[in-house]
């Protein structure tokens, strides 16, 4: 990966650290949502929500558009898809190490005492 793809995966898992966020994102890959819909469904400000739906958009998890007055808000499928991808090879690597740690562990000439 070159610097431009480190960027964007710290940006999208920076944005999925948040539970907040995690949540909207469920809900605008069910479906498109205005964001003072989104709002309503937490227990803080319009702004905040705003915010929280800013740094999903910087991040390519969603996307809006206007309609109107009103902000719409979607989920990205393809940027979860690439976060579920970098975690696919995170996996991969990690299981990759455990084997050879296992190989270690069964030659191991003290087990054997």
């Amino acid at each position: 990966m070159n610097d431009t793809d480190e960027d964007a995966a710290d940006a999208m898992f920076h944005a999925l650290a948040d539970r907040t966020r995690r949540d909207i994102v469920r809900r605008v890959l069910a479906g498109e949502h205005s964001v003072s819909a989104l709002a309503e469904n937490y227990d803080m400000s319009f702004a905040a929500v705003q915010k929280h739906v800013a740094v999903l958009e910087r991040a390519g998890l969603l996307t809006k558009r206007r309609q109107g007055r009103e902000q719409l808000a979607s989920g990205d499928v393809a940027a979860v898809r690439a976060v579920s991808g970098m975690l696919a090879e995170l996996e991969q690597i990690w299981r990759g190490r455990i084997g050879r740690i296992d190989d270690l562990i069964a030659l191991d000439p003290q087990q054997e005492e």
